[in-house]
């Protein structure tokens, strides 16, 4: 089977990735790369707690490889960070050149990435890209798997999403142009539960908050 290095943000769509990468047969998940940002000690982005993420990597079975930006990163900072965790991952998993990503449907970042990867001589997989986003959705929730929305973009969706459940209730709710996955940035999530993981991790919602102005971040501790 082929040896494949997973992006994992800590989100649905990362963990759903596992999942689909999993019941393939063809391939084999050899371990997570995630990108945190140094002093907050959180994943990049979705502002999980580097503890949840180590939960959530224990929970899948699989190792984790840490890709460290500093806070208000550009662009180069980033790549080169990713390309530090790459290697790393090429010495921890001799021969291991493939990577998978969660993306749906954004052409311009699966360029960027595709670009980024030929670069490190790797070879880029996106098994989720292409997909409907709201028949995708609808098939995680009924397929086991459970998540909060973490961070919500307060310029395209109101803040009262931040720390909802993302279920039946939330597609319901969700304003109309609102993408089902939040594929356009709307919201991003912390996966709890799923096919993915050996067991669900407890979860308590803390405080929620607005940083830059913009985006309403909800905490998640462990239990």
């Amino acid at each position: 089977m082929l040896p494949v290095l997973l992006s994992w943000s800590g989100g649905k769509d990362a963990a759903w990735t596992l999942h689909v990468l999993r019941a393939r047969g063809d391939v084999e998940v050899v371990g997570l790369l995630t990108t945190l940002t140094e002093g907050h000690d959180r994943v990049s982005m979705q502002g999980i707690r580097r503890d949840v993420l180590h939960a959530q990597a224990r929970a899948t079975g699989l190792p984790l490889v840490e890709a460290w930006i500093p806070q208000a990163a550009d662009n180069a900072c980033y790549e080169a960070a990713f390309g530090a965790a790459l290697a790393e991952a090429t010495r921890r998993w001799p021969g291991v050149r493939d990577i998978a990503f969660g993306d749906l449907f954004l052409a311009d970042i699966k360029a960027y990435r595709d670009a980024l990867c030929a670069r490190h001589g790797w070879t880029p997989h996106y098994p989720l890209f292409g997909s409907d986003t709201a028949a995708l959705a609808r098939s995680m929730i009924a397929g086991g798997l459970r998540a909060a929305l973490c961070c919500v973009d307060t310029i395209r969706l109101d803040a009262g999403f931040a720390g909802c459940a993302f279920d039946d209730a939330l597609l319901r709710d969700l304003p109309a142009g609102i993408d089902a996955c939040g594929e356009q940035g709307e919201f991003h999530t912390c996966v709890s539960a799923g096919p993915m993981f050996e067991a669900p991790l407890a979860l308590a919602r803390g405080e929620i908050v607005l940083r830059d102005g913009r985006f309403a971040y909800a905490d998640f501790t462990l239990a």
